[in-house]
This record gives structure tokens, sequence and C-alpha cells, in this order.
């Protein structure tokens, strides 16, 4: 039997949880200069950072999906004692300090990392302090989301229709293009907008790894923090602006994100 109703005390406590995560937001909100809002958006150095956090972010989703998908498939379908350990890996960006992650893409692709080095002899360039190093944080993570929801839809696939496959005859990269990948597409565009939006997001692993260049590496994260210093009615419009997208992206996914993790 369901129960539809909670005793007060459980109540009251809820209600205070969503004081904490709700009133935030609204102080925010309140805060917000709306009289120069779109003067403030429209702002060079605004429009910029706006820019630059769209296209890289956009380009590290996509990245996210080429090399995402087939990761959460190897997770849902591959050898279980090498899946028990490469998960908690994959998935360990969620939870890594920013300045940490920041750190270890140093440690990778900085003038000294382990294969930064040999690109930077071989070229003469290297990769932080460049767009390219805010694409591969937003990769970096973004990809334990996608691979975290595909996974899941993965899953939740009737083996049923993988074991016809196989009786018909089909390799395994047919059972993975033809019958797994349309079963999940909407699995895919959920991790895609999930993957996309924390990489939109990223603060302080894009400023180890990419700096906080104006026009170049300066984000939007990043322009909101340097507002603070200058003009703090435009970092409580360009914030504004994100918790909007923020709060859209997880209400349009609410049905997919509860399906995802449903048993």
């Amino acid at each position: 039997m369901t129960l539809h109703k909670v005793d007060k005390l459980t109540g009251t406590l809820a209600v205070l949880a969503s004081f904490f995560i709700i009133a935030p937001m609204f102080a925010l909100l309140v805060k917000v200069p709306w009289g120069s809002f779109l003067h403030d958006l429209a702002q060079t150095q605004s429009k910029q950072a706006i820019t630059l956090a769209l296209w890289t972010s956009i380009l590290a989703a996509c990245i996210c999906v080429l090399l995402g998908v087939p990761l959460a498939w190897v997770l849902a379908r591959g050898n279980e004692r090498v899946t028990n350990i490469l998960r908690p890996i994959v998935l360990a960006p969620i939870v890594l300090p920013p300045t940490v992650a920041g750190i270890a893409l140093l440690a990778l692709f900085g003038r000294d990392g382990l294969l930064g080095k040999y690109l930077y002899q071989a070229t003469g360039w290297s990769v932080p302090f460049t767009s390219i190093a805010v694409v591969i944080t937003g990769v970096f993570v973004g990809m334990p989301f996608l691979a975290l929801i595909v996974e899941s839809n993965f899953r939740h696939i009737p083996k049923d229709l993988e074991d016809a496959a196989v009786t018909d005859r089909a390799s395994r990269r047919e059972v993975f293009s033809l019958v797994a990948l349309p079963q999940i597409r909407n699995g895919i565009a959920t991790g895609a907008v999930l993957a996309w939006a924390r990489a939109l997001g990223e603060f302080g692993a894009t400023m180890m790894f990419a700096g906080s260049l104006p026009g170049r590496t300066q984000t939007w994260a990043m322009e909101v923090y340097m507002q603070m210093d200058l003009d703090m009615g435009t970092a409580y419009t360009l914030s504004a602006v994100m918790l909007v997208i923020a709060v859209a992206v997880v209400f349009a996914l609410r049905k997919p994100l509860t399906q995802a993790f449903s048993s």
C-alpha cells in the first residue's frame, strides 16, 4: 500500500532541506539588476565568454557521445571483472575536486606531462591555456555523466533482442549499432545534454588547466568570477542565466533521468 502522507517531523525536515536548495537560487534572482539585464549581457567581454563557453561545451558534448557511448556499452556488456574495476575509475571525475582534475590534466597534457611533453617536442605547441584545453576539460568532467546514463539505458534493453540478433548471425558490432543503439536514442540524448551542461558550467578544472584568458579561455563561469571584482550586477546577471539553464535542463530531463535510474 502506498502512503501519500508523511509525518510532521519528516515534512519539516523536507521543508528545511528544500529551503537550503531553493533560497539561494531565489536570492540570486532577486539580486539581479533587471533594469540593466540586457546591457550586462551585451557587454563585449560577457558575449565573448558566453560564446566561448557555448561552442567549447557543445564540442565537448559531441566528443563525449562519440567516445562515451562505446564506453558505456563496454561497461554494460563487458567482462565483469574488468568493468567492476573500470566503472569506479570512469565515474571518479564526478566527485573529484575540480582543482585536482585540473592538475591531473596538466600532468597528462602539460609541457612536462606524460603525453604533452612529446607533443611539445614534436610541434612546439602545448595544450594548456588554449581553447582546446577548455574542450578537453569539458570532456573529462562531462564523460562520466553520459557514461552513467547510457550504461543504465543499455542495461534496460531486453536481452531477448540481443539474443535474437545473435541467432540471426549478427556480429557483435551489428548488435551494438543496429540493435542496441536504436533502443536508447533518448538515453544518449539525455546523457549528451547532461555532459553539455556539466562542461558549460565547469570552473575549477578549466581555471587550472586552461587559465582565464579573455576571448581565448575565459568561459562563462570564469567571467562570473571576474565580474565579482568589477561589477556585481553583471555577475548576478550572468549567474541568473546559467541558473535558468540549469533548472531548465533538469526539468526537461526529469522523466528520462527517473527512468534511467529506476529498477
